[in-house]
């Protein structure tokens, strides 16, 4: 789950903060995102996606994931699942701050799938496809290697 967290953050990123996640689907061989978002990414995007990703994964930096408040995990701008329903305690992972609960760490996000330590776990990410799924929601298929 590490790598779509950097995933989300790497579109965030590179396309603007208003992308936001609109499900996802994680197995061990390959992960999938559904995004709003009002394009098609050029190949220049895909690849700054794929360089910022596999920025962060040579970085080595840690996952730390925090349980928290529902309310409080919402201020501090957490990324949600579209549609998913929480409850008053949530786990949320934060990666790129050492002191997660600062709010400074760039992936900020409810979960409770499994995760690595450190970022430099992760294969080399690689975007397989990108394509549309509906009006303003666009998909990317990826691998680590």
């Amino acid at each position: 789950h590490t790598a779509h967290h950097l995933l989300l953050a790497a579109l965030q990123n590179v396309v603007g903060p208003e992308v936001k996640q609109r499900g996802s689907n994680i197995t061990q061989e390959r992960l999938r995102i559904d995004f709003l978002c009002d394009h098609k990414l050029s190949e220049e995007e895909k690849k700054k996606v794929e360089d910022w990703v596999n920025d962060k994964i040579k970085g080595g930096l840690r996952v730390v994931r925090r349980e928290m408040p529902f309310t409080e995990a919402q201020k501090i701008g957490a990324e949600m699942e579209f549609g998913a329903k929480y409850g008053d305690t949530v786990s949320v992972y934060f990666i790129g701050d050492p002191d997660a609960r600062s709010g400074q760490a760039f992936s900020k996000e409810f979960c409770g799938g499994p995760h690595v330590q450190k970022t430099s776990e992760l294969g080399i990410f690689k975007i397989l496809k990108e394509e549309a799924v509906a009006a303003g929601v666009r998909r990317i298929k990826a691998v680590l290697q």
